[in-house]
């Protein structure tokens, strides 16, 4: 999904001569042939990119196959068809390039039956005909060589893949790139929406929001506080920023309670890390701390975030069986994929995710209260569950730029993990959290298309983008970090952590790109397939809820504590663990009660009896997903990428492509013709009539509804 800069020549690296191996001994590498890289030199890369080796093969698994040149550099493999060149306006590649992080498997292939998997030092012990590589994003790159004297070059491209990748584990870190594009300088451009790394851009969000009980506070702007927290951050407008900091350090890792989301009827969403039970807080710092979580409000709930939820290594585990399972070479026979499927536990756990977001939707909406999203860490479930609250109750969150600006605030300004999450610092804690929210929002995508105003197609490009190492986005675990490799930093260095004692070196910001500039990586015409052709736009954010309270929000008891956990609400006597008495905040979950509460059955719980909806439907703006059976489906157009077969039905992003699509299935319609039994000929229609969606998915074998979309 990337590369290319304009002005800009590749650097052409000498071919390394291999040790002589198998058939290739004793054989030189022929000089690279100006016409056989053409567009590819046009083009230009990134500064300090080298090509490494190239080799002219043909691109399979496509229809037509396309023949061109795999080139192999210190940054990417690429395949680039003959003729083919990239634009000018748009630097940076989407379709033809895999970067060296996202290479997930490496296979050499010759004959039919002789096959080498290929990790990142290996030796290739034959002259391949064939290499597949597969995505860490589930994308399949599938090349064939040439005969006829390059089986050296083919040699030499294989094994520089594989050296590369080595050379990119070891060393390379991803330190972000500093693109600028055509005509601009750097300091012209400005982001596509706000980065929240200046005070400014939080107290815009605070009044857009209407939180008028809130303020901006500056205690973390050293970063003093937490290096995951961000700079800013919004607190209740009577807590001073000396009882902030007091207060954060009962808290783990210092993330202590603040304001991720006011809803327009007078709730409050919170998030915070797990009480530090361990500290011994005075008087006046519980205080404290029982003002920020109540933030105002007389009814306050507490949101066991892990409850029923799986862990992080279930969900890397269940990621790795989805990935083994979407291989196209997988050998699971077609009559148990399905059930493969279900044993993957993946959409179980979306299933949970979207079950609780739910609950929590119904708990933010029905009253006025404070909700408090409580992880030990803060920095993975609570920013999903926060994120699907949004979602559900808010219009705003649905626009293309209202969700580009909340996975900007909940994840990226919130300090998650990504580099760790995302396998990039070889550590134990991979998992990929963001991804499993991602396939979340698409399930809501599928259940209320007219809501959405960003496309699948959006979220496709969102997922393939924490696999490019193009900016620093994805790139980095906490804001700190971001900030000092961008070279943001320069007025201060006091920050209490030894890994970042230095500041870096300079006087001025490095403006580096984000995530959300599209147009480095996709064309116009791309960038227009990110909006969602069905969305309603009467759907207007502005007038989804009234600005006064509405009627069907009523203030809770008088100074009452809840838990939500095990889909209930249970009461509590305090708020904080250190108070003298039983908390059962400090008591494990899986000793409360279990009461089986649906969504639905909660909302009849909070806002009246069962009766009640027959008068009232649900609160403008809310959505309540369905999570049962084959309502959560498999996300075919993103984890089946590999299998082209899998793709022909698929809605396509153009009416050109709906037409070829069409045709397609037509032809396949008369293929079939001829296999039906005698007995069912009375039956038998015409090859050219244009059967129903339901007749042509009752057509397709081996791919039913249930589980897939």
């Amino acid at each position: 999904m990337w590369w290319g800069g304009r002005g800009q020549s590749f650097n052409i690296a000498p071919q390394k001569e291999e040790p002589e191996m198998g058939s290739v001994q004793g054989r030189a590498m022929p000089e690279p042939r100006s016409r056989q890289l053409g567009s590819c030199l046009a083009s230009g890369c990134l500064t300090g990119e080298q090509i490494l080796a190239w080799a002219p093969g043909v691109r399979k698994g496509l229809e037509p196959e396309l023949s061109g040149t795999l080139i192999c550099s210190n940054l990417r493999v690429t395949f680039q068809p003959y003729g083919w060149q990239r634009s000018q306006e748009t630097p940076l590649s989407s379709e033809y390039d895999f970067s060296l992080a996202n290479i997930g498997r490496l296979e050499a292939v010759n004959g039919l039956s002789r096959v080498q998997l290929l990790r990142p030092g290996s030796l290739l012990k034959f002259v391949p005909e064939e290499i597949l590589i597969h995505g860490r994003d589930f994308r399949l790159l599938r090349v064939g060589f040439e005969a006829g004297g390059l089986e050296p070059q083919a040699f030499q491209v294989t094994m520089a893949i594989v050296q590369a990748r080595a050379q990119s584990g070891q060393i390379q870190k991803y330190a972000g790139l500093t693109l600028s594009k055509a005509g601009q300088s750097p300091g012209s451009r400005k982001p596509p929406i706000p980065l929240l790394e200046i005070s400014e851009d939080w107290e815009t969000e605070r009044k857009k929001q209407r939180a008028r009980g809130w303020r901006v506070s500056t205690v973390n702007e050293r970063f003093d506080i937490a290096t995951s927290l961000p700079r800013y951050f919004w607190v209740p407008n009577r807590t001073l920023d000396s009882e902030v900091r007091r207060a954060f350090g009962h808290f783990h890792q210092g993330r202590g309670p603040r304001l991720t989301w006011h809803h327009p009827g007078g709730s409050d969403l919170l998030r915070c890390g797990g009480f530090y039970t361990a500290s011994d807080p005075n008087k006046e710092d519980i205080r404290a701390v029982e003002t920020m979580l109540q933030a105002g409000h007389s009814d306050v709930v507490l949101v066991d975030t892990m409850d029923e939820l799986p862990s992080l290594a279930d969900v890397q585990l269940a990621h790795l069986r989805l990935r083994a399972l979407c291989l196209p070479d997988s050998s699971v026979a077609e009559d148990k994929w399905l059930s493969a499927l279900e044993g993957t536990r993946w959409l179980d756990y979306v299933r949970s995710c979207l079950r609780k977001a739910s609950d929590i939707s119904v708990l933010v909406t029905s009253r006025v209260r404070s909700v408090v999203l409580q992880e030990r860490g803060d920095r993975d479930f609570n920013g999903l569950l926060s994120s699907l609250v949004q979602l559900l109750s808010s219009p705003e969150a649905r626009t293309l730029l209202g969700f580009q600006s909340l996975v900007q605030r909940e994840w990226v300004a919130a300090g998650h993990p990504f580099l760790t999450r995302l396998g990039g610092t070889g550590a134990s804690e991979e998992a990929p959290v963001f991804l499993l929210f991602l396939d979340c929002v698409w399930q809501l995508l599928q259940q209320f298309p007219a809501e959405f105003e960003f496309s699948e197609f959006f979220l496709l490009a969102l997922h393939d983008s924490v696999r490019v190492p193009d900016t620093l986005t994805f790139l980095t675990d906490t804001p700190w970090e971001r900030g000092k490799q961008s070279g943001q930093f320069n007025t201060y260095t006091q920050v209490y952590t030894a890994a970042y004692s230095q500041p870096p070196a300079g006087n001025s910001i490095n403006p580096q790109l984000s995530v959300w500039d599209w147009d480095l990586r996709y064309s116009n015409e791309q960038i227009l397939q990110f909006h969602n052709p069905g969305y309603n736009p009467e759907h207007c954010p502005d007038s989804w809820l009234p600005r006064q309270q509405p009627s069907f929000m009523v203030p809770g008891p008088p100074t009452s504590v809840w838990l939500f956990c095990r889909g209930t609400l249970t009461p509590l006597n305090q708020l904080c663990p250190w108070r003298d008495g039983p908390s059962l905040l400090t008591v494990s979950s899986r000793w409360l009660p279990r009461l089986a509460i649906s969504s639905e059955s909660l909302a009849d719980q909070e806002w009246g009896l069962p009766s009640h909806w027959g008068a009232c439907p649900l609160p403008s703006g809310l959505l309540l997903p369905g999570y049962l059976g084959p309502q959560i489906r498999l996300w075919r157009r993103c984890y089946l990428r590999g299998r082209p077969d899998i793709q022909v039905g698929l809605s396509a992003p153009t009416i050109a492509g709906l037409q070829n699509e069409l045709s397609h299935l037509q032809e396949l319609l008369r293929k079939w013709t001829p296999r039906i039994p005698p007995e069912d000929h009375s039956k038998k229609r015409d090859p050219n009539t244009i059967l129903n969606p339901t007749e042509i998915a009752g057509s397709l074998m081996g791919w039913g509804e249930s589980g897939l979309g």
